[in-house]
């Protein structure tokens, strides 16, 4: 039961970390960024997805585990 919770959580933030991964290059091509918020966004996301990895790894998750099967719809990510 933990590990299927872990899963869906892990997964969740997984995927809003993607978005703000997105979000952040858009805003840096857009050139709405300053240098130090653009490396402050991308130490963040780092960490974040280290630590994503490190639970994950307390929960006998890979990263590929983290890509639901939406059915017809397909894959998550």
């Amino acid at each position: 039961m933990q590990k299927s919770v872990a899963q869906l959580v892990l997964t969740i933030v997984e995927f809003l970390r993607k978005l703000m991964e997105r979000q952040a290059i858009r805003r840096m091509e857009q050139k709405t960024l300053t240098r130090k918020e653009v490396e402050a966004v991308g130490i963040a996301l780092m960490r974040l997805e280290e630590t994503i990895r490190d639970i994950g790894v307390r929960f006998g998750l890979s990263p590929e585990d983290l890509n639901l099967d939406l059915g017809p719809i397909g894959k998550l990510m």
